[in-house]
C-alpha cells in the first residue's frame, strides 16, 4: 500500500465542479431527454425529482460519507467501516462497474468526437434526416472509425486522471463545467426561439399524469441512480479528495441541483427543437446522432458545434470520474503510482472497449450489467453499510460537520431514515423491474 499523503481538491468550488461533472454526462444530454419523450414529458420529470430527492440524493451522501470519513479508496473505505467481513468486496464490485461503465461509455464519448468532427468541417447542412442517419449507421458499423475516436476519447480520459486531482481532474472541471452551462443556456435559447417550439415548452411544463406508470417509475428512479453515478465508487473516491472541513450535505445539494438543473436543461435544448421539426419526442437515443445533427444545422454552422462540443465535455467529466475510482484502487492498495495506474487502465479499457466498438451485442451487454447489475449492487451496499454497519454517531457527525452544517442536524433524522429503510427498498423495487 502507498504511504504518500493523499492528495486533496483545493477548494469547495472545486469538489462541486468535479462531482458535478461526475453526476452530469451523457446521461443528461443523450439518455434524459428521450426519457422524458418516452415517458410523457412534465410528469416524468416531477417523478425524477422526486425519486432524486428522497433516494437518489440519500445514497450520494452515504457514499460521499464513506469517502470523506475514511479518506480511502472504495476498496479501503468499506473494509476500514466493516474489518474482518466480506463487505469489502463491494470495493471490487465497484470496481468492475466502473471498468466495464469506462469501457464502453468511452464508446459513445467516441462518437460525440467524431460528431464534432464533422461539425468543425463539413457539417450537416442540406442534409434529410435519412441522410443523417445514415451517417451513423455508417460510422457505427465501420471497423476503423470507431476504434479510432475510442482511441482519442479514452486517452484524454487518461491524460487528465493521469495528471492528479487537483493539476488534472480539479482543474478540468473547474473550467470547463461553467463552460459547459453557458453552451447548454446558449442552445436552450435558440431552441426555444425556434418556430413551433412552443409546444415543445409546453410538453416539458405541462405535466400528464396518465402517462406515469410503473415502468416509468422505475425509469425515473433508475434515472436517478445513473446520472449521479451512483453504486460504482465516483461519489465515494471523489469524497476521500475532500478537505475534512468540507460539508457533505453543501457538496450534495449543490451537485444534486446543478445535475438535475442541468438535465432540464438539456431536455428545454433538445425537445424544443425536435416539435419545431415536427418529430416525435419519443424518438428514443437516435436523438442526438441521428435527428438534432439536422435539426441543429439548421440554426446556422454554431449550433452543433457547440452542441457536440458540450456533449464531449459532459462525457469526459464522468468517465475520468469512473477511471478515477480504479486508479484511487491501484495508488492506494497496490502502491502504483499514477502514471503506471493510468496506462494498465487506458490499455484495459481499450480492449473491452474495441470488443464494444464492433459488437452491439457486447456494447448492450455491458451497458445493462453496469446499469442494471453493479450500480444496484453497489448502491444497495452503500445504503447497508452506512445505515446498519456504521455507527449513528459517526455518520451524524459526518453529515453535521461535527454539528457545523446550519440546518443539518435537523435534517438529519429524516436522511437516517431514508438512508436505512427507503433507499434500499427503493433499490430493490429498481433492480427487480428492471430485470424483469
Amino acid at each position: 500500500m502507498s504511504g504518500k499523503a493523499r492528495e486533496n481538491f483545493g477548494s469547495r468550488f472545486t469538489v462541486v465542479m468535479a462531482l458535478a461533472g461526475s453526476a452530469i454526462g451523457l446521461g443528461n444530454i443523450w439518455r434524459f431527454p428521450y426519457m422524458v419523450g418516452e415517458h410523457g414529458g412534465a410528469a416524468f420529470i416531477i417523478v425524477y425529482v422526486l425519486c432524486s430527492l428522497f433516494i437518489a440524493l440519500p445514497i450520494f451522501f452515504s457514499e460521499s460519507i464513506l469517502g470523506k470519513s475514511t479518506g480511502k479508496d472504495t476498496f479501503g473505505a468499506i473494509e476500514s467501516v466493516t474489518p474482518g467481513t466480506k463487505w469489502k468486496n463491494e470495493g471490487y464490485i465497484a470496481l468492475l462497474g466502473s471498468f466495464i461503465i469506462v469501457s464502453y461509455y468511452s464508446v459513445v464519448g467516441g462518437w460525440s468526437v467524431d460528431f464534432l468532427v464533422r461539425s468543425l468541417t463539413t457539417g450537416f447542412a442540406g442534409e434529410s434526416l435519412e441522410e443523417a442517419s445514415g451517417i451513423f449507421t455508417s460510422m457505427t458499423s465501420s471497423v476503423w472509425e470507431p476504434l479510432v475516436t475510442l482511441t482519442v476519447f479514452l486517452g484524454i480520459t487518461a491524460y487528465i486522471v493521469g495528471r492528479g486531482i487537483e493539476k488534472g481532474i480539479g482543474l478540468f472541471t473547474k473550467v470547463m463545467m461553467p463552460l459547459l452551462f453557458l453552451m447548454i443556456v446558449v442552445i436552450v435559447i435558440r431552441s426555444c426561439t425556434l418556430p413551433g417550439a412552443g409546444k415543445g415548452i409546453e410538453y416539458l411544463l405541462k405535466p400528464d399524469f396518465s402517462k406515469i406508470d410503473g415502468p416509468a417509475i422505475a425509469a425515473a428512479l433508475g434515472q436517478g441512480f445513473f446520472s449521479l453515478s451512483l453504486g460504482v465508487g465516483c461519489v465515494l473516491t471523489y469524497s476521500s479528495y475532500m478537505r475534512k472541513e468540507e460539508n457533505v450535505v453543501d457538496t450534495g445539494v449543490w451537485t444534486a441541483v446543478f445535475d438535475t438543473f442541468f438535465a432540464i436543461m438539456a431536455s428545454f435544448a433538445i425537445m424544443p427543437a425536435v416539435f419545431a421539426a415536427g418529430l416525435e419526442p419519443s424518438a428514443g437515443p437516435s436523438l442526438v446522432y441521428e435527428t438534432l445533427p439536422v435539426i441543429f444545422s439548421k440554426m446556422g454552422r454554431v449550433v452543433p458545434i457547440i452542441f457536440f462540443l458540450s456533449i464531449l465535455i459532459a462525457a469526459i467529466t464522468s468517465s475520468i470520474s469512473m477511471m478515477e475510482v480504479q486508479a484511487a484502487y491501484l495508488v492506494d492498495q497496490k502502491g502504483m503510482s499514477r502514471k503506471k495506474a493510468t496506462t494498465l487502465l487506458f490499455c484495459a479499457s481499450w480492449i473491452v472497449g474495441a470488443l464494444c466498438a464492433v459488437s452491439t451485442r457486447i456494447f448492450s451487454f455491458c451497458d445493462f450489467i453496469s446499469s442494471n447489475v453493479f450500480m444496484m449492487i453497489g448502491a444497495f451496499v452503500v445504503a447497508i453499510v452506512v445505515g446498519w454497519k456504521m455507527k449513528k454517531s459517526v455518520v451524524r457527525n459526518e453529515f453535521t460537520n461535527n454539528g457545523t452544517g446550519k440546518g443539518a442536524g435537523a435534517v438529519f433524522p429524516v436522511v437516517w431514515f431514508l438512508v436505512r429503510w427507503v433507499a434500499p427498498i427503493g433499490i430493490v423495487i429498481i433492480a427487480i423491474t428492471n430485470l424483469l
